[in-house]
Parts: C-alpha cells; sequence; structure tokens
C-alpha cells in the first residue's frame, strides 16, 4: 500500500484521499455508506469546503465516531475576515469538532499575505493560534496563484487540478512543492470526469511520492476502483496498457477542453456552462443516448440565447474563451436536434 507525506505538515496518509464534493447530491445515509467504505478501506484524508453544502455534515454524520483517526480539510472562499470566521464556526458546527487538520483559503482571486488589505492570512493564523486550524493550505486553479503561493512559503499545503492532461508547467508544481516541503493535493485528477480510467489516472499520480490525489466519487463503485489500485495486487507505476490509454487520451482531450468546475456559473441567461461547453467530449466519451435527450436538447438550444456578456469568461480560472466553445459545441451538437 501506498502512502505519502504532506510536506512540513507531517500528515502521512495512505494515496487515497476522499473529495466530498459529489456526496452533496445524494442522501445522507448513500454518503455514509461511501464514506465509511473509504474509510474501512483505509482512505484517512477527506477533503469538504463550506460551499459544498451538507457535505460537511455529511462527514460528521458518518465518520464522527472516528474523527481522531482521519484528517479532514475545507475551505472559505470568503474574502473578508467576519465572513472567514463566521465560516470558519460554521464549518467547525457541521463537522461536528473544534478543530480542523487543514483549513484552506478556497479559489479566491488574490494569494492572502501578511499585510494584505484583506487581512485574511491574519485571519487564519490567528485561527491557529487558538487551535481551531492545524494547517493552512491554499486551493486555486490558477497556475500563477499556485506559484505566487509556494514562493511565498507561508503555506503548507497546496491544492491544484492536477491529471495526466496536466501541461509541463503543471508538473513544474508539483516539484516545486516537493523541493519546498509543501503538500501537493491533486484535484480533479479525471478531469471533470472526462478520464475514464482510475487506474491509468492512480497510477500516473504515484509517480509523484508528495502528491495525494483526492477523489470525488459519489457511487460505490468509484471508491472500489480507487481501493483496489492501492493494493498489493495492483501493479503500481506506468505499464505499455496505461501508457497506451494516458497517449490516447493526451491525443483527443489535449488543448482547450471545459474541465465542469462551476466557477463559469450562474449565467445570466440560464445556460448550464459547465456542461454545454464540453457537450462534444461527452457525446465522444458517453453513450449519445444520454445527452440527445430532450431535456439535454432543451439546454443545448439555449447557447443561442447567449449575449456574450464575457461573464464567464472572467470567472474562469483556465482563461477558456467560454463563449467560443459554447458556439462550438453547439454547431457539433445540431445533428442531435
Amino acid at each position: 500500500m501506498q502512502y505519502v507525506t504532506l510536506g512540513k505538515t507531517g500528515i502521512t496518509v495512505n494515496k487515497n484521499g476522499f473529495g466530498a464534493l459529489p456526496i452533496q447530491r445524494i442522501s445522507f445515509d448513500e454518503a455514509a455508506a461511501v464514506l465509511r467504505r473509504a474509510y474501512d478501506g483505509g482512505v484517512r484524508y477527506f477533503d469538504t469546503a463550506r460551499f459544498y453544502t451538507d457535505s460537511e455534515a455529511k462527514i460528521a454524520y458518518a465518520l464522527g465516531d472516528v474523527r481522531s483517526d482521519i484528517y479532514i480539510a475545507t475551505k472559505s472562499m470568503a474574502t473578508a475576515v467576519a465572513d472567514f470566521k463566521e465560516q470558519l464556526e460554521t464549518s467547525l458546527k457541521e463537522l461536528g469538532t473544534d478543530y480542523v487538520d487543514v483549513m484552506q483559503f478556497h479559489n479566491l482571486p488574490f494569494c492572502p499575505v501578511p499585510g494584505h488589505e484583506s487581512g485574511l492570512y491574519e485571519a487564519m493564523l490567528e485561527a491557529k493560534e487558538k487551535g481551531k486550524v492545524r494547517h493552512i493550505g491554499i486551493t486555486t486553479h490558477k497556475i500563477d496563484l499556485a506559484r505566487e503561493a509556494i514562493e511565498s512559503g507561508l503555506y503548507e499545503t497546496l491544492q491544484y487540478p492536477f491529471s495526466y492532461l496536466a501541461a509541463p508547467e503543471e508538473v513544474e508544481l508539483v516539484k516545486m512543492c516537493r523541493e519546498r516541503n509543501m503538500g501537493f493535493i491533486c484535484m480533479k485528477g479525471m478531469a471533470g470526469g472526462l478520464i475514464r480510467s482510475g487506474r491509468a489516472s492512480y497510477a500516473y499520480i504515484s509517480q509523484f511520492d508528495n502528491a495525494l490525489p483526492i477523489w470525488g466519487v459519489q457511487k460505490m463503485e468509484e471508491i472500489e476502483e480507487f481501493l483496489s489500485c492501492n493494493t498489493e495486487d495492483f501493479e503500481q507505476g506506468m505499464t505499455p496498457e496505461i501508457e497506451e490509454i494516458i497517449a490516447a487520451d493526451k491525443k483527443e482531450l489535449g488543448g482547450d477542453f471545459c474541465r465542469s468546475c462551476g466557477y463559469c456559473m450562474p449565467c445570466p441567461m440560464g445556460i448550464s456552462i459547465k456542461d454545454c461547453a464540453r457537450m462534444g467530449l461527452m457525446l465522444r466519451r458517453a453513450p449519445i443516448e444520454a445527452y440527445t435527450t430532450e431535456a439535454w436538447k432543451d439546454e443545448m438550444r439555449k447557447i443561442e440565447n447567449c449575449i456574450e456578456c464575457g461573464q464567464c469568461k472572467a470567472r474562469c480560472p483556465y482563461g477558456l474563451d467560454i463563449p467560443r466553445l459554447l458556439k462550438e459545441n453547439l454547431e457539433g451538437y445540431k445533428p442531435y436536434f
């Protein structure tokens, strides 16, 4: 079984982390079953966020009796001190705990540092001094902000989208964290659902001994797949078969594509951007019948109402030209109307 240490935090866990965003979509009992199976399978790192509605409460419901045996990471998107403090207190209450192992600034448009007008870093330090936060981390989708956080030396962990579709400069982030003894946490290891092989994704990330993947799961079969990867029976590393899978995906998915992170939402015209902007990819990688229902046709027709206000483009952490992507996907979808 593989383990990973998150840099200077000293946190050492099974090289399978649990991303709790998807469990918002299922019931408390369904979430508890998946969370408990993950725990029984050796998972000890659970990632959530105040933004993930009832995700924190579901973790408490499922794992409250083993709190001392797990590590919980949560996040705040607050840009003002008062809001940050309120969200931290709410998270502690929802999680049923008096401390968070890793507290992270959640995809902010800037990197909090001492002396910044927001006062956020000082508020985080105060929370740590009071014992409410044990380690300070940051999450971002922007490579420049990630570099700034690493080079600042102020953070113990960086959480960043990372998969075998990563660009060379993103691979460099992992190496930078290793050199600075900073934990690197991989979100979107399946590229927002575009990667279909959990085994290939796990094998790729297993090459980086300082990287902890957190898999967003909501189904029992999903957690079972990742648990099966971190066993003695699983051939660790890049086999010829896995290399072929990765090469094929890179060829198909390389370049600009929507990761379905949802930060572009909401759209003033009601367009489900995170779905419609990558419809062409989904039609190639999933049963066509699933995306050609009348409901999906109605969603795709909404693209015709795009006023190109630019709000989505400004919010996109990947700098994608979303109005262009929407139009391209609508054009490719027209044969299904």
